[in-house]
């Protein structure tokens, strides 16, 4: 828990002790009952002393994160234009620019867990259930790749799971290790003996201008001399014979899959563009993906697992399509993709069904 929710807690305390005397001498309010006090105690420590009861796993997670945070952290915690990213950044924080997320820089389990029940969602703050924060918790974990999707998390598994970044932090110590920089400042009669003027500014005129004597003399302006511009015979090219391209006859499409695939690929619109005008974002764009050899985007930047795939041949056909998608992470070893995976069939049948729909 962070130092100023500690303060909060103190001071809340301290204004709950003091509390009698300020309504006796005002003739205002009231000792606060502890039950009360008890509602606002709800810090949670490093060693999960505070947790309630209550549990959650990535599968339940994922879909409370998409109803309750994803307006603003994106359905896979990707971040919404400047609300923060949550995943992602692992081993960035001695890079430049580094990314600090859950994963890569937050310490402890415990202040994910205490912020997100004390804060969130935004506009609404303290309306999850402990299952729902267990769960959103789980859910980020997993999107940052340190627990499985089906692992538990509970005040009794809390323990369990190791931050990457926990020895990252010291104890601030500068007051006793640098004590010894330390000097009280001189607030009066800090300058010692007498004060004198030891010399004067002597102003010798502007350097740039014509008048100084000192001014150096103007470099002569050499003549200019106008290009003449070469022609030069265009050299003939000869056209080379057009060649017909062969027609492949594509099997036609199921509409009402088509659309029941646009529903799902509002998933992918995060990270992927289809369609005319469609650009590369976190994910390359997806126009012709069907039938594709994997890696076919031009200048997109892909993960080495997927490159080495790629040049083994593989292509993305309906069965490797639906293979990653159902769980990207373990088809592609180190993918890029924080996306989880779909659950149903159905689904991946529509949303492929939805990408045939976009040639190259």
């Amino acid at each position: 828990m962070s130092k100023f929710l500690k303060v909060t807690a103190a001071t809340a305390l301290a204004l709950s002790v003091a509390a009698p005397a300020y309504a006796e001498k005002l003739g205002l309010g009231r000792t606060a009952l502890p039950e009360e006090v008890a509602a606002w105690d709800k810090d949670v420590s490093p060693d999960g002393t505070g947790l309630p009861e209550g549990s959650g796993d990535a599968l339940v997670g994922e879909d409370v994160f998409a109803e309750k945070c994803g307006i603003c952290h994106g359905d896979f915690a990707e971040g919404v234009g400047n609300w923060p990213k949550l995943a992602g950044g692992a081993d960035s924080l001695a890079d430049k620019d580094p990314l600090k997320t859950v994963g890569s820089y937050w310490p402890y389990l415990s202040t994910t867990w205490d912020y997100v029940n004390r804060s969130m969602p935004f506009g609404e703050a303290q309306t999850l259930t402990n299952d729902e924060v267990y769960a959103i918790v789980a859910y980020i974990l997993y999107s940052n790749d340190l627990i499985e999707d089906d692992f538990v998390l509970s005040k009794e598994t809390f323990l369990d799971v190791e931050m990457p970044n926990t020895g990252g932090f010291i104890v601030d110590d500068r007051l006793t290790s640098e004590a010894h920089f330390v000097r009280e400042p001189c607030m009066t009669d800090c300058k010692s003996g007498e004060i004198a003027i030891t010399r004067n500014v002597v102003f010798k005129g502007d350097p740039n201008s014509p008048d100084d004597p000192e001014a150096e003399p103007a470099a002569e302006t050499a003549p200019v001399v106008e290009a003449v511009p070469v022609v030069e015979e265009e050299a003939k090219v000869e056209e080379a014979p057009k060649v017909e391209e062969a027609v492949v006859e594509t099997a036609a499409l199921d509409p009402e899959l088509v659309k029941a695939g646009e529903k799902v690929f509002k998933k992918c619109k995060a990270c992927h563009q289809v369609g005319d005008g469609a650009k590369n974002k976190t994910g390359p764009v997806l126009n012709g993906v069907v039938g594709a050899k994997f890696g076919h985007v031009e200048g997109f930047k892909y993960s080495k697992g997927l490159l080495g795939m790629a040049e083994e041949g593989a292509v993305w056909d309906e069965a490797t399509l639906a293979e990653f998608l159902t769980k990207p992470k373990a088809f592609i070893k180190k993918t890029k993709m924080s996306f989880n995976g779909l659950k149903k069939e159905k689904d991946i049948k529509a949303v492929t069904e939805y990408l045939k729909s976009f040639s190259e």
